[in-house]
């Protein structure tokens, strides 16, 4: 049981590409086709997945491991679903450590870093005014846009500590909203 556990996962993240949620329906049919949980069952394990922190096929993995063989079946299921990832990550990694100091390749980081950080304002901005920029006008999103400058001006400026910021501004956001 334990042997099956890790080859199904592993086969699983192997193919994960495009998230957790891509690999639901292979995780899915390899419960099915080993017993391992009914179909109810299974829904209810991916829920109690999306719920936990952390990636849903992973935490999908350690809880239908644990259902099917305790312990053992919850780290066989884990150790599959992340060895494939853990090994490319490893292979990548060593192949950047090894060509870090060429010239070329310490252009082309710095010159991601201006995208990268775009990127991530835009994302923030569009999931932060998701009704469109007309909700910008909303007294209550100046609020939002003044936490977040107070809490960029915190960790920049005065070095806070992030959790310290990110406790803050739950704090302000409860007295706000």
């Amino acid at each position: 049981m334990l042997w099956q556990l890790f080859i199904s996962f592993l086969k699983i993240g192997f193919v994960s590409f495009g998230g957790g949620y891509a690999v639901i329906p292979m995780i899915q049919h390899e419960s099915q086709r080993y017993g391992w949980l009914t179909p109810e069952h299974f829904q209810q394990t991916v829920s109690l997945a999306g719920m936990s922190p952390g990636p849903i096929a992973t935490n999908s993995a350690t809880l239908i491991g644990y259902q099917a063989a305790g312990v053992g079946g919850a780290f066989a299921a884990t150790t599959g679903i992340v060895l494939p990832s853990l090994v490319l990550v490893v292979l990548i990694a060593s192949f950047f450590y090894k060509i870090n100091s060429n010239p070329a390749v310490k252009s082309s980081f710095y010159g991601l870093r201006p995208i990268i950080t775009g990127l991530i304002i835009y994302a923030a901005l569009h999931f932060g005014f998701a009704s469109g920029w007309s909700s910008l006008l909303q007294p209550s999103n100046w609020l939002v846009l003044l936490i977040g400058a107070a809490a960029f001006i915190a960790i920049v400026k005065y070095k806070t500590h992030p959790l310290l910021v990110i406790a803050g501004s739950a704090v302000l956001g409860m007295a706000f909203f």
